[in-house]
């Protein structure tokens, strides 16, 4: 079967100006550095919830496993659920409004865990938190794939893990050394900012051209590439146009995903990327970084040395920026999930010092660099770039659909490693960890094996290269 016409032109006409492309990048994805606030959150309020003196807890009581099981998971059971609403509602409204119609969910959750009394009320707040995360994660790729050119998709697509794991430094950072209610209020601040910026960026060109609103996609488009003069964006106008009849005329289904050829590859390699992502653990060491340090019995200050990993992420983030352009996808998919797994194995034996040999004395330093090895490999990897690949191998036509499907893969197993994990550690946290480092060399043979390589090819080539690694089978 034919593939769709890609989404980005890649014409012969006058460079366009990236900076407004970033612009509007960083701009939409200030709405991630909120949701990375609050996968960060359990971090240090955990700490505070579980404390045996709750003067700075919202809550009478000390919580137990069975409670801190659920306070951590659940956020992922309102994200796995909110991309089915996120996509239909992204192709009647627009990228843009959905996208700001996030923000709702993280102000009434930040509400709640401020009148906070109850732990039912905190697993609202939570639930909310997860219906902003899933919107977020669906709407962003799509709204950034589609304002950037082929040669920047990389660099710009890399942007919300950038800011989902600066969200979580800023959270990490203040959440030890301030009030819990002071916490809420500074985490409350960031959807309301995201809001006002936003609301000053252009709509996706190729949805105003899909609901023919032509005039607007034109303005969007010399906004986004920095020329005054429609004539210099005329040709690409063009080819969105001509695509978006094209997608009109061959309307897709769910069904799609599975009977057409280069839809179920590209689904089975974008699915499974965010399966593995999930199944590395990641949601583990968000949601319980301080108590995990905590356990570990590190002579480093259990804050001090999670705002160090939190800086680090941050900074392997920034990283994957120059490397997303310059490095094969595949080529960084495998350093990530080797350094990852590596990484996990060394904190599961550091954990089995402790506590089956109990002389820690020698290895001290070993789960903070464990963390800080697992931490770069993920950011530079398998953070970022399986939303990448994700906004990259779909036509137009099914990519929401595509979207919201791997988002919620990801929060459904992202609810599962996170709710067993309290249960797993009272058996022994090194068992969680080396079952995580035995994912993650799973994730290593699936990217050998069965990821396509995308970068700087163009939808149409990706398709194409999808069809052909079927046909060769």
């Amino acid at each position: 079967m034919r593939a769709e016409p890609v989404l980005t032109c890649s014409c012969n006409m006058e460079t366009p100006r990236i900076g407004r492309i970033f612009l509007a990048a960083i701009a939409a994805n200030l709405s991630a550095f909120a949701v990375g606030t609050c996968l960060g959150w359990t971090s240090p309020v955990g700490v505070k919830l579980k404390a045996d003196d709750t003067k700075d807890s919202p809550l009478a009581f000390r919580i137990g496993s069975y409670e801190d099981a659920w306070i951590s998971s659940i956020l992922a059971l309102g994200a796995l659920a909110a991309p089915f609403f996120a996509g239909p509602l992204a192709d009647r409204i627009g990228r843009k409004w959905t996208l700001i119609s996030s923000s709702i969910f993280l102000i009434v959750a930040f509400i709640l865990m401020i009148i906070a009394h109850k732990v039912w009320v905190l697993l609202l707040g939570r639930i909310l938190q997860g219906f902003g995360a899933g919107f977020v994660m669906t709407i962003i790729p799509m709204y950034v794939g589609e304002i950037a050119t082929d040669n920047e998709r990389g660099a710009t697509g890399s942007l919300m893990q950038l800011f989902l794991v600066s969200g979580i430094l800023y959270v990490y950072a203040i959440g030890p050394y301030v009030s819990y209610q002071v916490l809420q209020w500074l985490c409350l601040l960031l959807p309301l900012i995201f809001d006002v910026v936003f609301c000053f960026m252009p709509e996706s060109p190729y949805y105003l051209a899909s609901k023919d609103r032509n005039i607007e996609a034109l303005h969007s488009l010399k906004f986004l590439r920095g020329h005054k003069s429609a004539d210099n964006v005329k040709e690409e106008m063009t080819t969105i146009q001509n695509m978006v009849e094209e997608s009109m005329s061959n309307k897709a289904s769910f069904k799609d995903l599975f009977t057409n050829a280069g839809n179920r590859k590209a689904l089975i390699i974008t699915s499974g990327l965010v399966a593995f992502q999930q199944l590395s653990g990641i949601n583990v060491v968000l949601f319980n970084a301080q108590s995990i340090f905590k356990i570990a019995g590190t002579d480093l200050d259990p804050a001090i040395a999670t705002i160090i990993v939190g800086a680090v992420q941050a900074g392997a983030s920034a990283l994957t920026l120059l490397l997303v352009n310059r490095l094969a996808r595949k080529f960084i998919l495998l350093i990530s999930a080797a350094g990852m797994c590596l990484a996990l194995a060394a904190l599961g034996v550091s954990f089995y010092i402790k506590l089956e040999l109990e002389d820690i004395s020698e290895v001290l330093w070993l789960p903070v660099a464990a963390l800080i090895l697992y931490t770069i490999a993920y950011c530079i990897g398998f953070g970022p770039l399986p939303w990448v690949v994700c906004g990259e191998m779909f036509t137009p036509n099914i990519k929401s659909k595509a979207s919201s499907i791997c988002t919620s893969t990801c929060w459904t197993l992202g609810f599962l490693v996170a709710y067993s994990y309290p249960l797993l550690a009272n058996l022994g946290p090194q068992y969680a960890f080396w079952l995580f480092a035995i994912f993650c060399a799973v994730a290593f043979l699936f990217t050998l094996f069965i990821v396509v390589e995308t970068k700087d090819l163009s939808l149409q080539q990706i398709q194409d290269k999808l069809n052909e690694v079927r046909n060769d089978e």
